[in-house]
């Protein structure tokens, strides 16, 4: 290599590459650490939160958005080490705020449905509800999605504007809930007899309440005879529960019983 080219690569490396290297060295450092301070601070914030008994489902919106908020800064501190002016960065952001707010409509209803949620509180942390058509317990309420643990144990996210905007269904709020089962009899059977025989046996199920007491009663008549509606309660907790055991109870008392199996019967009259 010629000495004038030698210089001129000296040159460029030492007024331009070094320093661009050194700056990316900078931003890295500075993303690690700054990650790491902003781990750090929100564990404390959120420590911080619990010791003065802070709700949960508040101070998890809170973390998320102490988290998301200081992320940016961050981006903003890195971009000044490469040099970028940061007022000409927000003027520009202001600038475009109009199409971004179109492109991330969406976005940004969830953000606000979010604060909504949170002020509003139809539901908190660990309520199990029905919303956007998926039944679960609400896990967290983010910025802009609600986590659920459904009852097949999958975590499944729902938008916060599909939240809001839906109807939600809390199953917590109130003590207890009713368990809604169908008793079918076939003609011949007295109702009476059957009631009185799974009010005996239904009241003794496990986490069945006495008050209210179970409710057994003809419902509607079908073409195969009466049909019952066994209506116990219990806590939204042994909901499944009681279902599957009530389910059983139906099963063992009318076999117990001896009452025939409900059957259709068809009369065709001839010419």
């Amino acid at each position: 290599m010629n000495p004038p080219q030698l210089d001129t690569l000296t040159h460029f490396l030492q007024t331009y590459a070094l320093p661009f290297a050194w700056r990316i060295v900078g931003a890295l450092v500075l993303w690690v650490v700054g990650g790491w301070v902003i781990r750090i601070f929100a564990r404390l914030v959120n420590n911080a939160m619990k010791l003065r008994h802070v709700d949960n489902t508040l101070a998890t919106y809170a973390n998320a958005a102490l988290r998301v908020g200081l992320r940016l800064l961050l981006v903003i501190a890195i971009l000044g080490v490469f040099g970028i002016e940061t007022t000409s960065l927000a003027a520009l952001l202001a600038a475009a705020g109009i199409a971004i707010g179109t492109a991330w409509s969406g976005l940004l209803s969830n953000l606000a449905a979010g604060v909504f949620l949170v002020v509003l509180r139809p539901f908190k942390v660990g309520d199990i509800i029905q919303a956007a058509g998926v039944t679960g317990e609400v896990k967290s309420i983010g910025l802009f999605m609600t986590a659920l643990n459904t009852g097949e144990n999958l975590r499944t996210f729902v938008g916060n504007s599909k939240v809001l905007a839906e109807t939600i269904v809390n199953y917590t709020t109130n003590g207890y809930r009713r368990v809604d089962l169908r008793a079918q009899l076939a003609f011949g059977v007295d109702p009476r007899d059957a009631v009185t025989r799974l009010g005996a046996r239904v009241a003794g199920i496990p986490n069945v309440l006495a008050d209210p007491a179970p409710q057994i009663a003809i419902n509607e008549f079908s073409a195969s005879g009466p049909v019952l509606a066994v209506r116990p309660f219990c806590a939204t907790e042994h909901y499944q529960q009681v279902w599957f055991d009530t389910n059983a109870a139906i099963a063992d008392v009318l076999a117990e019983a001896g009452y025939p199996v409900p059957a259709t019967y068809q009369v065709t009259r001839g010419n």
